[in-house]
């Protein structure tokens, strides 16, 4: 093993770390990693950026931006209308559900599909009574696999495709994934629907029946006694007794930042802070029959007459991730205060200012509603609020779809180059006036694209190091004596469990070389190994950390870490089944 072997073998060990522990997001990750692989001299310092000039990454960016100009443009209000008569039974409704994510993401990113659709999943769960856990793990795994069937469903397909262009000098095609993904969706959804729902842990019936939107009860939130309320001085059995008609429960009074229990005979003192647990509404009775003031860190004591409360969970690369709750002073500026939250269906009984917020956390905010609706998904939230679903501008919706069609048509065909075919169609959009500029930019899933850039050299220094070799010839050394087959199946498994606890383009940068040098020592075709590469670095069905939408579910599913399995497992299992005897048919050996 040569030095430079080392060197890039002890920073991907750092990477892989690093990822798993969480501390920082995976593109800070991802970019520190590419700045130690330029200092160590793996990486030249004229190629340190070529990674976000790489068609790959060119290609994810305009998918991105062309889900959210599709999602907005009503093109899709026709097949969510679908999901209504089929809610009248579990299975049916989950089958539907999971179907039309699959569908959608077969032409658009599988991400962007599934927030289109989880406001209307916890929607339809309340009309029908049924806990939201036992539909939206069946939605997220359909729309992953949904993303399979084409090369724009998930950046998996589109790294692969890439690299099979760099190493042959043709990339896979837009539906060259389609016998592969076709099957293994069709069998993925055929156990979702009759088997895989029921595995999912139940929780939240009763409160999905009580018409709640999703799997938290209540919230425990803090407000402040302003100066000069009337009810300084009265005890806290007073306050008790003026507001015995309102479900909520003083759990504790904090003076001069000590926590004190809420004993009835504590009096009312200006500057007070009272923790209560209650729900969204009886918080809002709460503080206007005490006048209080809701927003703790800002001292705002009089709420905009327009107020309304709103439910968000915090998406994958969310602006938010990573702060506390107690820095954010974009919000209070905009007279938007974060009231609670909460995290896998649990509400936070900490101070609230102290909250560092995740992915798939849900939070409750108020203030303005014109400011809730431009600034949450500005921020990368999705909001949960009940409300009636309208996608936007319904009569850009032929023009949208007639644009993005002939941009699939022009990159299947082989006229121009998917990226290039899916830049023109961006321009298209942002010319013609069906995309604004501001817009441009938020559709674009940044953190991804940082990832993107950053690992492509880095993956390129495996590359060029011979690290991909040794690895490989490890394998087959390991392996020695079985079948090219049984090969294949062994690098299935151990992709599907690296994407299971990393991000699974990361996953696919780092594994596509890898299989196509295995198949090199084997002496067969690296088509069916780079195809169930991208197969098993998009199926990441055991743990909430693994895909995106795995994460944006965690919170208004009310699942724990530990949920994941029990329906990813056999799923996992189900697609190799599926996928190594296709792949080999349809792309032999």
């Amino acid at each position: 093993m040569t030095e430079q072997q080392i060197m890039i073998f002890a920073i991907m060990l750092g990477l892989f770390v690093l990822l798993v522990w969480g501390r920082w997001r995976y593109d800070v990750v991802a970019f520190g990693c590419l700045m130690v692989s330029v200092v160590a001299g793996l990486v030249p310092a004229g190629q340190a950026f070529s990674g976000f000039g790489h068609p790959a990454t060119i290609t994810v960016a305009a998918v991105l931006i062309l889900s959210r100009v599709l999602s907005g443009s009503g093109a899709i209000d026709l097949l969510t209308r679908l999901i209504r008569p089929a809610a009248h039974s579990a299975s049916s409704h989950v089958g539907a559900l999971a179907g039309l994510g699959a569908v959608l993401s077969t032409v658009m990113n599988n991400v962007g599909a599934l927030g289109i659709l989880l406001p209307m999943a916890l929607q339809s769960a309340r009309k029908a009574a049924r806990s939201p856990a036992k539909l939206l793990m069946p939605l997220s795994f359909g729309s992953i696999l949904g993303g399979l069937i084409t090369l724009i469903g998930t950046p998996p397909n589109i790294i692969v495709a890439t690299f099979r262009g760099e190493l042959t000098g043709e990339p896979f095609k837009m539906f060259d994934y389609a016998p592969v993904g076709l099957a293994i969706a069709l069998a993925g959804l055929v156990f979702i629907t009759l088997i895989g729902w029921r595995l999912v842990p139940d929780r939240g019936t009763s409160r999905a029946a009580n018409g709640d939107l999703f799997d938290i009860e209540n919230y425990i939130t803090e407000v402040r006694v302003p100066e000069n309320n009337p009810h300084i001085g009265k005890t806290l059995h007073e306050v008790d007794e003026l507001t015995q008609d309102i479900d909520a429960v003083i759990m504790d009074q904090i003076r001069n930042d000590r926590v004190h229990p809420a004993t009835g005979r504590k009096e009312l003192q200006a500057g007070d802070v009272l923790k209560i647990e209650a729900a969204p509404e009886e918080i809002d009775k709460f503080v206007s029959k005490l006048g209080l003031e809701i927003g703790v860190e800002t001292g705002k004591t009089k709420p905009p007459e327009d107020a309304t409360l709103m439910e968000a969970v915090v998406t994958p690369g969310s602006r938010l991730e990573g702060r506390l709750v107690g820095s954010l002073r974009l919000f209070a500026r905009r007279g938007i205060t974060i009231l609670a939250v909460s995290r896998q269906g649990q509400p936070y009984r900490g101070r609230l200012r102290s909250f560092r917020i995740r992915p798939g956390d849900v939070l409750l905010l108020h203030g303005e509603t014109e400011h809730l609706a431009d600034l949450v998904p500005a921020l990368g939230c999705l909001p949960l609020a009940e409300r009636e679903i309208h996608f936007g501008k319904r009569k850009q919706g032929p023009a949208v779809i007639a644009i993005f069609a002939a941009a699939i048509a022009a990159a299947s065909l082989g006229l121009v180059p998917i990226q290039i075919a899916f830049g023109i169609a961006v321009a298209l959009l942002v010319v013609s006036g069906m995309l604004a500029v501001r817009e441009l930019y938020d559709g674009i899933d940044w953190p991804v694209i940082v990832l993107l850039g950053s690992l492509i050299p880095v993956g390129g220094a495996l590359q060029s190091t011979g690290a991909t070799t040794l690895i490989a010839d490890s394998l087959l050394m390991i392996t020695a004596g079985l079948s090219a087959s049984i090969v294949l199946v062994i690098l299935m498994v151990v992709t599907m469990t690296l994407s299971d606890i990393l991000n699974n383009a990361a996953t696919a940068v780092v594994m596509a070389p890898i299989a196509a040098t295995i198949a090199e020592r084997l002496g067969v075709s690296a088509d069916p190994f780079l195809m169930a590469i991208a197969v098993a670095a998009s199926c990441a069905f055991l743990t909430p950390i693994g895909h995106q939408n795995n994460a944006l579910i965690l919170g208004p599913g009310g699942y724990r870490f530990g949920d994941y399995w029990r329906m990813g497992l056999p799923l996992e299992v189900l697609v190799i089944v599926v996928a190594v005897p296709v792949i080999l048919m349809v792309w032999p050996l």
